[in-house]
């Protein structure tokens, strides 16, 4: 399943950038989200910019950003990249040079720049390293760990498994494990919302929620009326990227299974593909085999033992 979704291409960054909104919602007036801000005119791109309105006196509700100050840059690892010293550094790198390339000396003080990291798992073999190196890792928060030594700014790396609270909720849905109690809570939340752009952001979690935990999204769907209303309300966009994931995820092996020959244990398993297709997606025979990619002269073949 893993491999299939990594073929795919879950939007991890776009639903990263949504999540971190919908978790600073509570601190929104006081942040400016600036999302694949360049640090040249070349691509080189930091995945998030969040700079801090200083004309906002509310202090900062939410544990994750209590360390930021005015300018914040934010690297986000998806579920199936890893997190090493290499990566730790490069973002340091990102931090300098977003600091060397003001329009002017020194715009960009060094005090007023942070770090953060976020990644779904533990990164036991990057802390191992910072160790090693002379760096002291502290657990400010559950999840959220603060890096001191010789860094020119104050950083941290989440760990987003193991942010606790409702604030926190949308990060931990983007994962390959996300929990039944957090999905059912972020519809209820997702159905509360009338600012359209809290929508668009929740939209784009869900929508890779849905594609990294598919077979978790229909067994409570068919159980829970308020995760069907949430589907409804994102149906043509979300329909659009579980239709793709199968698809796409699925091609391979059924093509193989066609170059193969129709051997007994393979037309079962392209037939119980095509009955899962039919029930669930509502389709007909015909459009259940146009998307698995079987030849149309096959279609016969399979229609029969349907």
């Amino acid at each position: 399943m893993g491999r299939n979704l990594e073929k795919v291409g879950i939007s991890w960054h776009p639903a990263f950038c949504g999540a971190m909104e919908m978790v600073l919602v509570s601190d929104k007036q006081l942040f400016e989200f600036l999302r694949e801000y360049p640090l040249s005119k070349e691509p080189l791109r930091m995945d998030l910019l969040i700079i801090k309105k200083l004309s906002e006196t509310k202090p900062v509700q939410n544990e994750i950003a209590r360390r930021f100050k005015k300018y914040n840059i934010v690297e986000y690892k998806s579920p199936d990249d890893e997190l090493s010293i290499d990566d730790f550094y490069k973002t340091i790198g990102y931090a300098c040079l977003y600091k060397g390339l003001g329009d002017s000396v020194n715009q960009i003080p060094a005090k007023e720049l942070t770090v953060s990291l976020f990644r779904d798992r533990y990164p036991r073999s990057l802390f191992q390293a910072l160790e090693q190196e002379g760096f002291e890792i502290k657990e400010e928060s559950e999840g959220i760990y603060s890096i001191q030594g010789a860094i020119p700014f104050d950083t941290q790396i989440i760990v987003t498994s193991r942010l606790k609270g409702d604030t926190h909720r949308s990060l931990r849905l983007l994962s390959r494990h996300i929990r039944e109690e957090d999905v059912k809570a972020f519809a209820e939340e997702v159905m509360r919302m009338k600012d359209p752009g809290d929508r668009n952001n929740a939209e784009a979690v869900l929508q890779a929620s849905i594609a990294a935990n598919r077979d978790l999204y229909e067994e409570i769907r068919r159980r829970d009326r308020m995760v069907d209303a949430l589907r409804d309300l994102f149906k043509e966009d979300i329909d659009a990227e579980m239709k793709l994931a199968r698809q796409k995820g699925m091609q391979e092996g059924i093509r193989e299974g066609i170059r193969e020959g129709r051997k007994e244990g393979q037309q079962e398993t392209l037939l119980e593909t095509i009955r899962n297709l039919m029930a669930n997606m509502k389709w007909t025979e015909d459009q259940a085999m146009s998307a698995m990619s079987i030849p149309a002269d096959h279609w016969g073949f399979y229609k029969e033992r349907l």
